[in-house]
């Protein structure tokens, strides 16, 4: 796949569940897909759970009077629900097999682009199972690629001896480097792509973000809940908003465009995964995919 440096990520349309963020336009969502396709992106990645099925079902509704390329769809499975929205964690191949074809029917597609497992669970045994299962999905043709989300060096190494691992999806930003030490050297030494989720940190480093604002998150939003929203670490991300805002400031760039940027510098970053609610947001971070940092600015925002 020939992929543009960012994607539209169908996280927060998905609407209220117990990891949305909050209430959610639909008419609104689908205006953000033909915004960011109209602007050259080229694939939408989303998940079965975000919304318990809403976001793919939204993602279906906005390429339905879509005139244009089909963008590549890419979506997640291993994270189920009942009829109550109880959340769950499965990888057994019949769970997968039954994941994969409601993902398609939702989406209204005969082939999923690229299948990712969402979250490995605990048993690697388990994992391998459904890693398994969707390299036979790969076979059958109802998949065209498939890979990880949030998984470590470990569990890549196990999976990847059994299918090859197209690409590992982590979460990667200013905030949150975890995996700069460990996964993507791993992915760029064995070929694997990857795709960086919250490169703005769940719209923490878009420089609209607000103590005020915060405050005033929908009780729904799981962004309350998070430490990055919180003390002590809100003020020193602030902080760095104010850094990400003056090298912006320079190239007439936003706070997120500087943050989107700083993720794709990393050699080893095939993209990065960007949300957007609404058509305005998609025009402030669409300009990050030709952004380039000097070294110095990559000292700066990183406040060395």
């Amino acid at each position: 796949m020939a992929i543009t440096p960012i994607g539209f990520g169908a996280w927060a349309i998905g609407g209220d569940w117990l990891y949305g963020w909050g209430a959610q336009d639909d008419a609104q969502s689908v205006a953000a897909i033909w915004r960011a396709l109209e602007l050259g992106i080229n694939w939408i990645d989303t998940a079965a759970v975000y919304g318990l099925g809403h976001s793919e079902e939204v993602v279906a509704r906005a390429l339905r009077d879509w005139k244009g390329n089909r963008p590549y769809l890419f979506t997640k499975c291993g994270m189920i629900w009942d009829a109550q929205g109880k959340i769950d964690y499965s990888l057994h191949a019949a769970s997968v097999r039954r994941e994969c074809e409601a993902s398609l029917r939702r989406l209204g597609v005969d082939v999923i682009d690229l299948y990712q497992i969402h979250w490995t669970v605990s048993d690697l045994n388990e994992t391998a199972e459904g890693w398994a299962a969707l390299a036979d999905l790969q076979k059958e043709g109802k998949v065209r690629w498939i890979g990880v989300s949030n998984a470590s060096v470990a569990e890549m190494q196990k999976l990847h001896s059994i299918a090859p691992i197209t690409s590992l999806q982590p979460p990667y930003s200013l905030v949150r480097r975890e995996v700069d030490s460990a996964q993507l050297p791993w992915c760029q030494q064995h070929g694997v792509g990857a795709i960086v989720y919250s490169p703005m940190a769940s719209g923490l480093l878009t420089g609209a973000m607000t103590r005020e604002r915060i405050a005033a998150l929908a009780e729904s939003d799981w962004r309350r809940r998070n430490d990055q929203f919180q003390e002590p670490n809100l003020t020193e991300n602030l902080k760095l908003v104010e850094r990400l805002r003056a090298v912006g400031q320079r190239h007439g760039r936003s706070p997120g465009e500087v943050a989107i940027a700083w993720t794709l510098r990393q050699p080893s970053v095939t993209a990065a995964i960007v949300g957007a609610r609404n058509p305005q947001q998609v025009g402030g971070f669409i300009h990050a995919m030709d952004f380039r940092l000097t070294p110095q600015e990559i000292a700066e925002v990183e406040g060395n």
